[in-house]
Formats: structure tokens, C-alpha cells, sequence
């Protein structure tokens, strides 16, 4: 094993405390924290409590819901309590049952598989690209060229005997994935796009922000995102009859009506409250002068890493704006075994200092729940997975955030 062109852990913690400033055990830096200064947070929630509207309905939930509109140009936006629960009712109103398959990458978050293992469908693996780390189009209909054929107008797989309905890519990162080509090879086999955003706020490929080039996308709002409302997710879409569907089926499928309470389906209490949406309502409208700092944060990483052997800070895609939510290096040398030893040595000094760097996750068909599912050959997934390691991406990190 060589690690000659491998740099040293000194060396990279030193151009990451260039940009950042220093820490310690007394002053740890996180990977992306909240902040809600020189927002109107405060008295925003502060109007919940003092009108009693704390729950799923009140003023914030649909302001919420109008100001992701406006800053996506989606058509519509259903604020619900998480991500998992957006991409879960996604996948449910595009048609996903119990015994049917769904295409994904296994370089994400465990969410975008217990989503579709929540409706009791089976997550179905399919290779990524290394540019944006995304799903590929070519491994993609590769593999649908290889496992399925058509039978009375349902593409099945042939080794499972399951329908494969629905392909689901992620914008890993907040890096928009190639979503025009893997929405070519979708149309070509007449299965709807559902779109993991969840960290893809502010992520645009060409003129369309990411989660809208499919029948729906979804967004996240957990803590650690760049607009939070402490939990919280959306579904972006601009298809009239899936959002009129997930809106009913979020409120309990119940029927609108002054008193009484009739439900005509079986739905879900997935609603966002009120509270939360206050919450993302007071940082959305400070979402521009955020995406500007994390570009800015961005810039500097590249600059600090661009006289280091070996390793690179991820840029954003060929015409693609990022918001670069969580900055990624990959070390470059050609042995990930060798790439992997260094990024554990890397991890231990940096925590050791009070730097909370992180790896990627877990690759998800090496979960033991999803080991059995069905999957095509995953060598680019192998080979990155063990490259690549996240570095503070706070943008509050950045001097022009107000701090010094």
C-alpha cells in the first residue's frame, strides 16, 4: 500500500483551519450548525405563541410553503414534519406499493431507502457517476436493459419478478445529480422521477432547481441544513393533481368541512406545525445572503486545497449552481484502500482538535436490511465511497457572515 501521493493529515487540517479558523476541545467547529441571527426567528415564533397557532395549521405553514415557491419556482410545496416523511408520501402518490421496486444510488442517506421500504417496496441499486456523485443515466439504463421486460404494459424484473416503478435520483450534497439525462432514460422507459432534494436547497442544474424535473422532489429541513425548522421536509411539484393528492393524504385525507370529519382514504398526520414553518419562514428570507457565503466558503477551500497533492475539494457540476452544503474532499490516489486509511487517520487528529469532520455514509446496500435487495455492479459507488470525507460547511463560518 503507498501513500505517496496521498497528503499528509497535518497538511489538510492545516488548509482547513486556513479557512475556518482554529478549534480545540474547548471550541469545537461542527459541520453545519443552525443560526438564526439577524433573522426575524424570534418574533416569528413568538407570534404562534401569542396567537395559540403552535400546531399543523396557522399563517407560518402556508407563508412557508408560498416563500419555497417563490425561491424554487415550483408550482406547488407541501410543508411536512421531515424529509423521510416527504419522501415517503412522494413515492406513495406517484403509485409505489407493497412488492414493487424503486431505482436508486446507494451513496445517500439512509432515509431515501427506509422511505421506500416504509410503503413495503424494495430499494433497487443502481450505480453512481463520480462527477456530482449522483445517480448514473448510463449505469442506469444499463441495468434496465439488462433485468427487466415489458408485460401488458408493466416493466418487471425478471430476476425478482417485482414491477420496477419509479426512479429515485439524489442531489448528493447539494451537487445537482444529471438529472437531464437520467430524466431522458426515465421518459424512455416511461417510469416517473422522484427527486431526493432534501439537501438541495438553493441547487440549480441549468434553469431549474433541483427536485423539479420530475413528477416531485422533496427537501429536508433537519437541523443541519441550510434553511432549518428544527425537523421538517416539502415536496416540490409542479404537476396540480399529485400536489391536490399529497396535501389531502398529509391532512388525514380528510374532506374540508366546518364541523364535520369525514376521511375518504387512508391518510397520514405528516403536516409541518406552525412553529416549525415560523422558523424556516424567518431563514428563507435570508436564504440568498446564505447561498452567496456558501459559495464564498467554497472558493476559499478550493483555493486553500489547490496546492495539495492528491486530494480536491468537489466543485459543483458543469452548468450547475450548488449551494455546496456540505463541502467534500475526495483524495485522489488511485488505491481507495490506501484513500481509506488516510481519511480514518484524518478523522481521529481532526477530532482529537475539536474538528468534527465526517465520512460519507454507509453505503446502503451494506446495511444489513438492505443487503438482499436487487442491485447491478456498483464500482464507482465502491470506489468513491471510501475517498470522500466532509468539512465545516457552516456558512456562519465565513467572516462576512457578520463575525469575525
Amino acid at each position: 500500500m503507498s501513500f505517496a501521493s496521498i497528503p499528509k493529515s497535518e497538511d489538510i487540517l492545516r488548509a482547513i483551519h486556513h479557512v475556518v479558523g482554529q478549534s480545540d476541545r474547548g471550541h469545537t467547529i461542527g459541520l453545519h450548525e443552525p443560526d438564526f441571527s439577524g433573522t426575524q426567528a424570534w418574533a416569528y415564533v413568538k407570534d404562534c405563541l401569542d396567537t395559540g397557532w403552535v400546531s399543523t395549521a396557522g399563517i407560518w405553514v402556508s407563508r412557508f410553503e408560498k416563500e419555497l415557491c417563490t425561491v424554487t419556482g415550483a408550482k406547488h410545496a407541501i410543508a411536512v414534519s421531515n424529509g423521510t416523511v416527504a419522501l415517503r408520501l412522494a413515492l406513495h402518490v406517484i403509485g409505489v406499493k407493497p412488492g414493487d421496486e424503486v431505482v436508486l444510488p446507494p451513496l445517500s442517506f439512509v432515509a431515501t431507502a427506509n422511505a421506500i421500504a416504509h410503503l413495503g417496496a424494495v430499494p433497487h441499486f443502481v450505480d453512481v457517476e463520480n462527477s456530482s456523485l449522483g445517480l448514473s443515466p448510463t449505469a442506469l439504463n444499463a441495468q434496465l436493459e439488462k433485468v427487466t421486460e415489458r408485460k401488458d404494459g408493466v416493466l418487471l424484473n425478471r430476476e425478482t419478478g417485482r414491477r420496477i416503478v419509479a426512479i429515485l435520483p439524489v442531489h448528493v450534497f447539494g451537487f445537482p445529480a444529471q438529472i437531464i439525462e437520467l430524466r431522458k432514460v426515465a421518459d424512455a422507459w416511461q417510469l416517473p422521477l422522484v427527486e431526493d432534494a432534501a439537501e438541495a436547497l438553493g441547487s440549480w442544474r441549468e434553469d431549474i432547481h433541483c427536485g423539479l424535473f420530475g413528477a416531485v422532489g422533496t427537501l429536508s429541513f433537519n437541523g443541519n441544513k441550510l434553511i432549518t425548522t428544527g425537523g421538517g421536509g416539502a415536496l416540490l411539484t409542479n404537476n396540480d393533481e399529485i400536489a391536490k393528492n399529497a396535501r389531502h393524504l398529509s391532512t388525514t385525507a380528510k374532506q374540508q368541512h366546518p364541523w364535520s370529519f369525514h376521511h375518504d382514504a387512508v391518510g397520514w398526520n405528516d403536516r409541518m406545525p406552525n412553529l416549525n414553518a415560523a422558523l424556516g419562514v424567518a431563514q428563507i428570507e435570508d436564504l440568498n445572503r446564505r447561498l452567496k457565503i456558501k459559495q464564498k466558503l467554497a472558493k476559499e477551500y478550493i483555493q486553500a486545497f489547490s496546492k495539495l497533492d492528491g486530494i480536491e475539494v468537489l466543485p459543483e457540476p458543469p452548468g450547475c449552481k450548488s449551494n455546496y452544503w456540505m463541502v467534500t474532499l475526495r483524495f485522489t490516489t488511485p488505491d481507495p484502500g490506501a484513500a481509506n486509511a488516510q481519511r480514518l487517520r484524518l478523522l481521529e487528529k481532526a477530532h482529537e482538535t475539536g474538528l468534527l469532520l465526517r465520512p460519507i455514509w454507509s453505503s446502503l446496500n451494506e446495511l444489513p436490511m438492505y443487503t438482499s435487495c436487487p442491485a447491478g455492479p456498483l464500482l464507482v459507488a465502491e470506489d468513491q465511497a471510501p475517498r470522500l470525507i466532509n468539512i465545516p460547511s457552516s456558512p456562519q463560518l465565513h467572516n462576512e457572515w457578520g463575525r469575525t
